[in-house]
């Protein structure tokens, strides 16, 4: 079993001849811009490039979505796919946010305009200590049921990236049994994934690909049950 990397040139080879896009300067800043806070950022396995295996990859699965149901798609929802985590707060992020003075958020509206930035915003998380509770366990699950409910009510665009995000993310993790995602993956699934795919607007094909990567997941831990 292989997880899916896709290089830069595959991802612009793609859009242009297979997805029919014409590469301009607005996607080229979106993937300039992805490896301004990406480039040699690592998987959870610590070696596999997260472009490669992600960020890439999730825009690619994008497109190919849209164009398997048959749905228009503009270039936005291109560069909303290839920019949809650079409002995560990791440090690599946070030190480049702090370079950018005027603050990062109005330079990304600003630049790649309103829609970019909103779904990008929607499928951040936010930080642990902005809700309250009497242990970290309490505020997550807070945090889980707000950002559940964000994901719900968003439009068709915002749900497709989060799902093709999440399915990546799932498959990855297979490949490192033993981390603490796993479980996490296998009970969000449970909680909201997988109704999710079903929810208005209905993505059925989603729901096959949720339900087996959640079904590899709980193998690899009963395997790994057995083994100790």
């Amino acid at each position: 079993m292989t997880f899916e990397s896709v290089t830069k040139s595959e991802l612009l080879s793609f859009l242009e001849n297979e997805a029919k896009f014409r590469i301009d300067s607005y996607i080229e800043g979106a993937i300039e811009q992805a490896e301004e806070l990406h480039l040699g950022l690592k998987r959870e396995d610590g070696t596999s490039s997260f472009l490669e295996t992600h960020v890439w990859p999730v825009a690619m699965d994008v497109v190919k979505h849209y164009m398997l149901v048959n749905k228009p798609i503009t270039a936005v929802q291109v560069v909303s796919a290839i920019l949809h985590d650079v409002l995560e707060d990791d440090d690599r992020i946070l030190d480049i946010y702090t370079a950018k003075g005027y603050g990062f958020e109005a330079y990304l509206r600003h630049r790649f305009g309103d829609k970019v930035y909103n779904v990008a915003s929607t499928l951040k998380v936010k930080p642990l200590q902005n809700y309250s509770g009497s242990d970290d366990q309490e505020r997550e699950f807070k945090r889980f049921c707000e950002y559940c409910n964000d994901l719900a009510n968003s439009e068709y665009d915002v749900k497709t990236i989060k799902l093709v995000d999440r399915l990546n993310n799932m498959r990855f993790i297979l490949h490192v049994p033993g981390h603490p995602k796993v479980n996490r993956y296998i009970k969000e699934a449970e909680d909201f994934y997988i109704a999710y795919t079903i929810l208005n607007p209905r993505m059925e094909n989603f729901y096959t690909k949720i339900k087996k990567a959640y079904n590899d997941l709980k193998e690899i831990t009963k395997t790994a049950t057995l083994l100790t």
